[in-house]
């Protein structure tokens, strides 16, 4: 094939019917604090099957907002993966709290259990206060065994399901168990970036099961002001601030976006796995990709493989218009983490798997002859 229009690795589907939501939104009385972002909320809570789910205005303040819901702070310790987003590991850094990284499986690129176990058994119990796994690409952490482990050694833990609404894995008793339903975790977080599967622009949500939780989130959300609970009332004018909390909310012409763009994540996620199977059938025996563990059904917000030369595919496929993208510059080895003594911790899997990481172009819309195009340039290259 010639070459072609260019393919990103990640794309927003923006319809008719999103574009006309937001704009009646922008018509109505409320921007924000309206009527849209607790409609969002309920809907969003009832398709993944959480009690409850408090929308901020992206996901890095929901993951901050879950470790002070939890009571995260200076001087505790937490474990993550070193194969996320930076924010994964900063919102324990926000409190002051240290981040340890245990390292992947070298399969399913997800924080390795028995790795996590290990490190947990280094040191005395109650050294970490909790564990913050990812489902990374969109494939589901197995969460009912990270549950068993963290209830054994005392810990929390929040699910970065911010690649995977729509995802599922079964646990142990046949039950499907969907990315963010909170069932195994205590807090779960979500991301609405335009290159995630439900895109606001800019955006966030947490979910969980713990009303106590649940009411901490949505005080600090707002400033931790409150017409409900007060300790005084001296009309309908008054308030309180009862915490120092945050302007962490999503604004209404968001939420408007979100509930159309959230009616069509389940055909969205069924496309994104047609994608991945066409990958597959392409790759299989010639070329690393992620392994799906049979009891998990993948939201796919990435397709990765592994390559030799990665560099040089990276550069080959931008020379045909094929923007790929590298998913992530392990946690552990960026400047901030460096000088605070990561560096040198033990984590091969994800230093081997960073080398050769790259993340094809995964959309709905990515048509079957643009597939076609980056498998067949991914094909000549890997044959040369």
């Amino acid at each position: 094939m010639k070459s072609m229009d260019p393919i990103p690795y990640g794309r927003q589907d923006i319809s008719e019917e999103d574009i006309e939501a937001v704009v009646s939104t922008l018509k109505a009385d409320f921007l924000t604090q309206g009527p849209k972002v607790q409609e969002f909320e309920e809907a969003f809570a009832n398709y993944v099957g959480s009690k409850y789910a408090v929308a901020v205005n992206n996901a890095t303040s929901g993951l901050h907002l879950a470790v002070l819901s939890l009571g995260l702070k200076k001087g505790d310790r937490i474990i993550t993966t070193p194969i996320t987003f930076a924010a994964s590991a900063n919102c324990a850094r926000y409190v002051g709290a240290e981040v340890w990284f245990a390292d992947i499986d070298p399969e399913t690129y997800l924080l390795s259990l028995d790795n996590t176990r290990k490190l947990l058994e280094s040191k005395p119990k109650g050294f970490f206060k909790g564990i913050i796994p990812v489902d990374f690409a969109g494939l589901p952490v197995d969460v009912e065994a990270f549950r068993e482990l963290a209830d054994e050694f005392g810990l929390w833990i929040v699910e970065d399901a911010c690649h995977a609404p729509g995802g599922y894995f079964i646990d142990s008793s046949g039950k499907r168990q969907m990315c963010g339903n909170s069932n195994y975790s205590d807090v779960c977080v979500f991301s609405f970036h335009p290159v995630k599967h439900i895109a606001c622009g800019e955006g966030g949500m947490v979910t969980t099961n713990d009303e106590e939780i649940y009411n901490k989130l949505s005080l600090l959300r707002t400033h931790g002001i409150t017409k409900d609970r007060m300790e005084e009332d001296h009309g309908g004018w008054f308030y309180e601030m009862q915490q120092l909390g945050f302007n962490y909310r999503l604004t209404d012409i968001q939420s408007a976006l979100g509930i159309t763009q959230l009616r069509k994540n389940p055909v969205g996620v069924h496309k994104r796995n047609q994608i991945a199977e066409r990958y597959k059938e392409a790759f299989e025996g010639k070329i690393k990709y992620q392994k799906v563990p049979q009891n998990s059904y993948n939201a796919h917000h990435l397709f990765v493989i592994e390559v030799e030369d990665r560099k040089g595919l990276y550069d080959y496929l931008r020379q045909h218009n094929i923007f790929a993208q590298i998913h992530y510059i392990p946690v552990h080895k960026l400047p901030y983490y460096n000088r605070i003594g990561y560096s040198d911790a033990d984590l091969s899997n994800a230093e081997t798997y960073y080398s050769r990481c790259i993340s094809l172009p995964m959309y709905p819309t990515l048509e079957e002859k643009e597939q076609e195009f980056v498998i067949e340039k991914v094909l000549d290259f890997c044959d040369e």
